[in-house]
């Protein structure tokens, strides 16, 4: 069996804010957002022009915290009071996912979404990450109903801190390294081939012009280069997690992110960091607690992902310990890795990474 969940449309182009109201009207006239201060503000005055010259009515809704079930119910309600038939989120990961799980509650209403930072693939995968009100990660909920359309505005992401940018491109680069590993037990697999081959796509990309498309975000320059690397932090990224088979391969490196998601020392890094520092522990873990892969250590490097745990509250050994134990990841998907994960093997590699690198 093979599934592909992914946007129906995605439109990348600088400037599209300007665009919006074309793009929705055909869809709603009467749609709820979903965004934060930030991201409106980043798109404006451009796309509220753009949605009345289209005679699209809309309410503004600002995400003050975590994508959790209670802002999940929250925007639910608000979405179902509005009588919307559409819920646009605009913004980073958080956004974007509440939107994409709103979306999903309601029977009649489409989602569009449109990332203002090309941090994660939000915009394009197919789940909705939920965290509890302290960003700790909950679960992921698979969709049911996937966004009609995806509106990049490479004007809007290259106004964007350039930490976004770096931290979407090893948030990418993760993909390749978590799925590679089960082709190896599972090499007949398409669904996992295609993830294979649209995650080294991305990697390709990130060698090529990862470095120039970063230089060109910290001189708010829309270049080739950084439409690139925006295409394969999104698009590309997405695509990869769109490919669906009977047997899952889920990402040793974003495992490993959700644990840290509990560590209140962590909760400034943003995902992609705390799936780089993963990256590094995966590699680890892949050559039996030595050295890291000489080329992924030189891309987390060049990509300025974090290679140390901070200082952490407490007793640092006991830390570690209570940190490797917690990492959820069931028995039967490890068994289909090259390699040992366990409580004590994640042990082994934290003590590892303690080392200069």
């Amino acid at each position: 069996m093979l599934a592909i969940k992914s946007p129906q449309t995605y439109y990348h182009k600088s400037g599209i804010r300007a665009l919006a109201g074309e793009y929705i009207a055909p869809l709603s006239k009467h749609i709820a957002i979903i965004t934060t201060t930030r991201a409106w503000e980043a798109v404006n005055p451009e796309l509220e022009s753009s949605l009345r010259a289209h005679g699209i009515q809309y309410a503004v809704e600002f995400l003050t915290g975590e994508c959790s079930e209670q802002a999940l119910v929250e925007h639910t309600d608000k979405v179902k009071e509005q009588g919307a038939t559409l819920v646009l989120g605009i913004g980073g990961g958080r956004v974007l996912d509440t939107a994409k799980g709103v979306g999903n509650r309601l029977d009649g209403v489409s989602i569009v979404t449109f990332p203002t930072v090309a941090a994660t693939c939000a915009a394009w995968s197919p789940i909705t990450i939920i965290y509890n009100e302290a960003g700790g990660h909950e679960r992921s909920q698979p969709l049911t109903k996937m966004p009609v359309l995806v509106l990049v505005d490479s004007e809007v992401i290259a106004r964007s801190d350039v930490r976004f940018l770096k931290a979407g491109i090893v948030d990418a680069l993760a993909k390749w390294y978590e799925f590679r590993p089960y082709q190896q037990k599972n090499a007949d697999s398409l669904a996992l081939n295609l993830k294979v081959m649209a995650a080294r796509l991305a990697v390709d990309t990130f060698i090529a012009f990862g470095q120039q498309a970063v230089a060109d975000n910290q001189q708010q320059r829309v270049t080739p280069a950084l439409i690139k690397v925006i295409d394969a932090n999104i698009a590309m990224a997405g695509m990869a997690n769109s490919m669906r088979d009977d047997f899952p391969a889920p990402g040793v490196a974003h495992a490993l992110h959700n644990r840290m998601t509990h560590q209140p020392e962590l909760h400034h890094w943003l995902h992609g960091e705390k799936v780089g520092f993963g990256l590094l522990l995966q590699s680890i873990l892949e050559n039996h607690g030595g050295e890291p892969d000489a080329v992924l250590l030189t891309l987390l490097k060049q990509f300025d992902a974090p290679l140390r745990l901070p200082t952490l509250d407490g007793n640092r050994e006991e830390a570690l310990q209570k940190m490797a134990q917690e990492v959820k990841f069931s028995a039967q998907n490890a068994a289909r890795l090259p390699f040992t994960l366990s409580a004590t093997t994640i042990l082994q590699a934290l003590k590892a990474s303690e080392r200069a690198y």
